[in-house]
C-alpha cells in the first residue's frame, strides 16, 4: 500500500489524477482541498499531521465526509521525500493488520499491537483493518 507525499501545494497539479490514498506535509488551505478533490477524483484517504488537523475548519470536514473521504491524523516516520515521493506500507504488516482484524480483535487493540512493530499510527492502522485494501 502506498501514500503519496504531498510536500506543497505546488505539488497537487502534478498529481496522478487515480491517487486514492495521500499524506499532506503542509498546512493545506480549504481551496487546496478542493483542488486535491477535483485533481484526483478517486481520493478515498487524506492523511494530515496532528497539528494539522487541530486547525481545520469544521466546513471543509463536512465536505471530506459528504465526499466518502476520510481525514486521518498521523505522520509518516522516517520518509524522505528526495528518495521517493510515496509512503509505503510493506505488505508484511498489511498481512498482520488483516489476520489481527479477521481474528476478531478490536481495532485499537489491533492498532495498538502493530504500531508497537512499526512506525504507523493507530488511524492508519484502523483504516486498514476496516478496508480491504491490498497491497
Amino acid at each position: 500500500m502506498r501514500l503519496r507525499v504531498i510536500s506543497s501545494k505546488n505539488e497537487i497539479s502534478n498529481l496522478n489524477p487515480n491517487e486514492k490514498l495521500v499524506h499532506l506535509a503542509f498546512r493545506a488551505s480549504n481551496v487546496d482541498f478542493l483542488n486535491l478533490m477535483q485533481r484526483c477524483p478517486r481520493l478515498r484517504m487524506i492523511q494530515v499531521p496532528p497539528s494539522y488537523r487541530k486547525t481545520m475548519s469544521n466546513a471543509i470536514l463536512v465536505f471530506l465526509d459528504m465526499q466518502g473521504i476520510e481525514l486521518l491524523e498521523g505522520d509518516v516516520w522516517g520518509h524522505r521525500k528526495d528518495l521517493d515521493e510515496y509512503f509505503t506500507v510493506d505488505d508484511a504488516t498489511l498481512q498482520e493488520i488483516r489476520t489481527l482484524a479477521a481474528s476478531g480483535e478490536g481495532l485499537d487493540d489491533v492498532a495498538n499491537q502493530v504500531q508497537k512493530k512499526s512506525r504507523l499510527s493507530p488511524e492508519l492502522i484502523k483504516y486498514i483493518a476496516r478496508t480491504k485494501i491490498t497491497a
